[in-house]
């Protein structure tokens, strides 16, 4: 039988005050007795903001037990590796806890400068601008170099952070169906007709992140040339991850000297916190100068820069750890599909499992594969999350995983899977 796992912390509903501003009235019904959070709550099966009370990378507790993690971005498995965490503590004990001001006044540190440099010779461009998070990263390019006379063409299924970057912008935006050259295509002719002259920008995923499908850089990068556009690709989860010594999704397809900007976060493969986009010298001084989240923003903290230094010296040395994570991937992907999931065209290792439309099973699958010593990411069609309005099983894996940690979680799957008639009893 199994248990009742013990559900996240639940705020009682407050009757609505009559005096109160009618702006709260959508808080009060979000969590009115019978609303859709409430109820999930009240049954025991809620999965979000559950707390994990030890992270020891493919390892964590949760509920008092250990289980497997197969639903972290801790790709290179370096959230725990002891080299890091020293570096972090030197760092925190040289500069203390935070810089208490941004890059602009008095929040820039030598080893600010020192990671920019780095990371700009890393990824074969002539600079690099640092942010506070991934998400302010996004929002700070795009906010940053674009203006209202500008156009912005956003691919559908862009992360949430695009998605602000282009609302915060003072451009148009138009977004082109997931991957469809065509459909961005006829976009640009259009827009070349209605607004002669205006700048053009065209953002894209570079490495998907609930699909793990690569963007069609290639042919991006021909259409942008074609309509005098420039291309902008998000490296979350591709810096690290693909490309000739995990340089990402242009380098992949060697065309880093094609790709004019791109931006990656710190949270994934280097273990921290923050974020950075690179291109040539103008282009990155012109972000810096122009970006208001940059400007308004505290710096990142020492020891989240001292943390991506020493992750980028293990990447760039222990070239064992990408190969390791594409041998992962191959076989996890391989292994769904034999068991009769549908995973997608997932090329990352980021493999979704397919649940349905159905939030209830999804909700019960994730219940039961926690109780199979499995933690993974139950993605359901909730704010956009994931395109069709499907329900998923994001797994994502590290370097660090290993063979039995593999096979355990593929059994857990198929166990799971039959009780619920979804893989090989009824692929989704």
């Amino acid at each position: 039988m199994t248990r009742t796992l013990k559900a996240a912390p639940a705020v009682p509903a407050v009757q609505a005050d009559p005096r109160e501003p009618s702006i709260f009235d959508k808080a009060h019904a979000f969590m009115a007795p019978g609303a859709f959070v409430p109820k999930v709550i009240a049954s025991g099966l809620y999965p979000y903001f559950r707390a994990i009370e030890r992270n020891e990378g493919t390892r964590a507790i949760v509920d008092g037990r250990e289980v497997i993690m197969a639903g972290s971005n801790n790709y290179l498995g370096l959230a725990s590796d002891q080299r890091v965490k020293e570096a972090a503590v030197l760092a925190m004990q040289q500069y203390g806890t935070g810089c208490t001001g941004s890059r602009f006044l008095n929040g820039t540190l030598d080893i600010h400068l020192e990671l920019e440099t780095r990371l700009a010779a890393f990824m074969g461009k002539e600079a690099c601008v640092l942010f506070s998070t991934g998400y302010m990263t996004n929002m700070g390019v795009i906010e940053g170099i674009t203006s209202k006379n500008d156009l912005i063409f956003s691919d559908h299924d862009n992360h949430a952070c695009i998605v602000a970057g282009t609302q915060v912008s003072p451009a148009r935006m138009r977004r082109f169906r997931h991957n469809s050259i065509g459909h961005l295509r006829r976009l640009l002719t259009r827009a070349d007709k209605e607004y002669p002259g205006a700048g053009k920008l065209i953002v894209t995923d570079g490495v998907f992140s609930m699909s793990g499908r690569i963007a069609k850089v290639k042919e991006l990068v021909d259409v942008a040339a074609e309509f005098d556009a420039a291309l902008m690709l998000d490296d979350a989860h591709a810096v690290g991850v693909i490309g000739p010594g995990g340089r990402g999704s242009a380098a992949y397809f060697g065309l880093s000297d094609k790709v004019p900007l791109t931006t990656g976060t710190f949270s994934k493969s280097f273990s921290s916190l923050g974020g950075f986009a690179v291109g040539d010298h103008d282009i990155i001084e012109y972000i810096r100068h122009n970006a208001s989240v940059h400007i308004f923003s505290a710096s990142m903290p020492p020891s989240c820069v001292a943390t991506v230094l020493k992750c980028l010296d293990i990447l760039e040395e222990e070239t064992w750890r990408l190969k390791r994570l594409w041998e992962i991937s191959h076989y996890m992907r391989e292994g769904f599909k034999e068991a009769g999931f549908n995973v997608w065209t997932s090329q990352a290792p980021i493999i979704p499992v397919v649940i349905g439309k159905d939030m209830s099973t999804a909700f019960r699958f994730w219940t039961d594969l926690l109780e199979e010593g499995v933690f993974v990411n139950p993605i359901v069609p909730w704010r956009g999350a994931v395109a069709g309005g499907f329900a998923i099983m994001r797994t994502s894996y590290m370097a660090t995983h290993t063979d039995d940690d593999l096979d355990h979680i593929l059994s857990a799957f198929e166990r799971v899977g039959r009780r619920h008639g979804i893989g090989s009893n009824g692929v989704v």
